[in-house]
């Protein structure tokens, strides 16, 4: 059962983003393929060579180069496009547009049906603030219209589950952690280091994702789960579950 929800003391929700909002791989995956055909008809020895293994051997090289970096998904995908690009005889300088080209198409999500009337609900009783590693920006996509800020691990300079991208969420939001909502799907990186940081959780494992196992290591005796955003809407407000909310 959810634990009480914690509404008389929240005044911020916190919100990742990619499997919490959205489904990512679907939106990955076609602006995977956005970026392949644009290489082919640009760059057409690199869009040869770039296999998800050759990717994933270009990110690790720019890791162990750049540790410092490894938090910021965009200057790996730029970079490692810049290194495909040299090592297949290609013109370098076409890693910035052809990046441009992923990024607008990462941008083209999905949301889950719940996710607008349930945000519109939330921002009209809290401030909300994106929070997330990876590169969607919330400026760019539609429900970004209800979030008063946005924090990523690219600007800040640090990762979930770092605390410090913990606490730079709750300062967007304008108020201590203790005052804070985190909702969010990863238990290692939403709902662990939120509860370390002394924020209130609810962790969100939507249908697509129930095969995921629950991490051994985790305690989840009070840890509010949902399927949905909605579900979590329904734990702050009961009083909004209606007949048709149900």
């Amino acid at each position: 059962m959810p634990a009480s929800s914690p509404v008389a003391r929240i005044e911020a929700i916190t919100i990742d983003l990619d499997d919490t909002l959205w489904p990512i791989r679907p939106t990955l995956v076609a602006a995977e393929a956005r970026l392949a055909r644009w290489l082919e008809a640009k760059a057409p020895a690199t869009a040869a060579s770039l296999d998800p293994e050759r990717r994933a051997s270009l990110r690790r090289r720019l890791v162990e180069r750049h540790p410092d970096r490894a938090h910021d998904v965009s200057f790996l995908r730029r970079e490692s496009l810049r290194l495909a690009l040299e090592e297949a005889g290609e013109d370098p300088r076409l890693a910035d547009p052809a990046f441009e080209v992923f990024l607008a198409a990462r941008q083209e999500v999905e949301p889950y049906a719940d996710v607008d009337e349930v945000l519109r609900h939330w921002a009209s009783r809290y401030r909300l603030v994106a929070l997330s590693n990876g590169n969607a920006d919330i400026a760019r996509i539609p429900c970004g219209r209800h979030f008063s800020a946005a924090v990523s691990a690219h600007e800040v300079g640090f990762a979930k589950p770092d605390p410090r991208i913990f606490a730079a969420a709750c300062e967007a939001a304008g108020v201590p952690a203790r005052r804070c909502l985190h909702v969010g799907d990863d238990w290692h990186l939403d709902i662990a280091p939120a509860r370390s940081a002394g924020m209130h959780v609810a962790w969100v494992r939507r249908p697509d994702f129930a095969h995921r196992p629950v991490p051994a290591e985790a305690d989840v005796a009070d840890v509010p789960v949902f399927e949905s955003l909605e579900a979590v809407d329904r734990w702050l407000h009961p009083v909004r579950a209606g007949p048709g909310r149900r």
